[in-house]
């Protein structure tokens, strides 16, 4: 397994990103709507990563992108994660844990404060992976979705 940074346009990036949205639709009946553009995920300002098999097949991904207090909610030295996916046939085996752990990493190197993110009532794996890594319930929910009753947002500081 090699987890590798990449573009958030690098075609294995855009694949994955289409199938976790295809997802979202099985569990809320609507794709993510939420505005990002590649730029956003380009070191240092942020990071996309994704984890290959060994036969180069990409079955994980994950990114942060660099947030200022602004009218979503969002403080000064956010690191907002973005993406975080496991393709079903390589689920439980960690790889979601280890993309977090590198992103966080790589944001705290970044001079960024805290993580932040947002998902939702229909991912219960992702709620349970963010409590177990030290996420705890935002006091201000933040992001596109905030004022949506399913929204669930978290944060963990960084320093």
């Amino acid at each position: 397994m090699r987890i590798l940074p990449v573009a958030y346009d690098h075609p294995d990036a855009v694949k994955l990103a289409d199938q976790v949205q295809l997802e979202y639709v099985e569990r809320y009946g609507d794709g993510d709507l939420t505005p990002l553009d590649a730029a956003q995920f380009d070191p240092p300002r942020g990071l996309y990563l994704i984890a290959y098999e060994d036969d180069g097949t990409p079955v994980a991904t994950g990114g942060w992108r660099s947030q200022e207090v602004n009218d979503e909610g969002y403080a000064d030295g956010d690191a907002e994660l973005k993406r975080m996916y496991v393709v079903r046939g390589a689920r439980g085996r960690g790889l979601a844990r280890r993309i977090l752990a590198a992103l966080e990493e790589d944001a705290r190197a970044a001079g960024r404060l805290r993580m932040v993110l947002e998902t939702g009532t229909m991912q219960p794996e992702a709620i349970a992976l963010y409590g177990s890594s030290g996420y705890v319930p935002a006091e201000r929910k933040f992001g596109l979705y905030r004022d949506h009753e399913g929204s669930r947002c978290f944060t963990k500081w960084l320093g």
